[in-house]
Parts: C-alpha cells; sequence; structure tokens
C-alpha cells in the first residue's frame, strides 16, 4: 500500500467511542490554514493503532478560516495521536505527486514532523485526561 493510502486510509478510518464516566475532551486548534476550503480530516489514534492505521474516532472540519477549533468529545483518559490532512480539492483523499509524497498539507499532534512517512508515536502523542486537553497544530 503507498504511503498516501495509508495516511489517508488512517485518517478516514474512525470508529464510535463508547462514552466513559471520566471521559475527557480534546480541543484541537488548526493554525497556518493556507486555502480557505475543502476540509481537514483529523483521525485520534491510541498507540496500537497509531502504527496499524485504525483511528479510534475523527472529525472532518470545514475550512472556512485560516484558523479551525474542533472539539472531539469522550475521550477515555490516556495518551493518543493525531494525524490529519487538508483536503483542500475535497476529492477524499490526500493527493500525492509520482513519487508518493505528499501535495496537500498534512500534520500530526505536537506538531511532530515525520521523516519518509508519518511521524512517530513517540513525538506524536499526548495525554488526555479526565480534565480534558488541547492541541494546537499548524497544518501547512
Amino acid at each position: 500500500m503507498t504511503r498516501k493510502a495509508i495516511l489517508a486510509a488512517s485518517v478516514l478510518a474512525t470508529a464510535l467511542i463508547a462514552p466513559v464516566a471520566n471521559a475527557g475532551s480534546l480541543t484541537i486548534t488548526l493554525e497556518d490554514i493556507k486555502k480557505t476550503q475543502g476540509e481537514i480530516q483529523i483521525g485520534v489514534y491510541d498507540a496500537e493503532g497509531y502504527e496499524s492505521g485504525a483511528a479510534l474516532t475523527g472529525a472532518n472540519v470545514t475550512v472556512d478560516e485560516a484558523t479551525e477549533t474542533v472539539t472531539i468529545e469522550g475521550l477515555e483518559p490516556g495518551e493518543y495521536g493525531l494525524k490529519m490532512f487538508h483536503d483542500v480539492d475535497g476529492n477524499g483523499e490526500m493527493n500525492t505527486n509520482p513519487f508518493g509524497m505528499p501535495t496537500e498539507p498534512f500534520a500530526f499532534s505536537n506538531n511532530a514532523k515525520g521523516r519518509f512517512g508519518p511521524a512517530k508515536w513517540d513525538a506524536a502523542k499526548f495525554t488526555v485526561s479526565a480534565d480534558g486537553a488541547s492541541q494546537t497544530i499548524s497544518i501547512n
């Protein structure tokens, strides 16, 4: 499977999380959005899912401004990572060049950078507590 297909599938694959009594929320602020069109597709992962591409949940954010915010509710306290891409042209997938390199903006939690693929779990992971968490991410 190509890098494009893996990242797009992992961001698009979402599942429902059952409500948890001490669940926290995650507020994600996306900054430095260059084009105010399309949508940003976000996947929320635990450690196992981050590596396999199986998101626990996610969100699609319509881009109308250079900064957008979304809140994901019902996350059990623990460690999570985010993968996302800006589907500028609205075709539902991350576009790439002939060499498989993304041509649409993408980002990871903690503004972690990948090298020849997605950012590593250790660089992208963060903690959600019962009080919640927030991430501010530049997607460009």
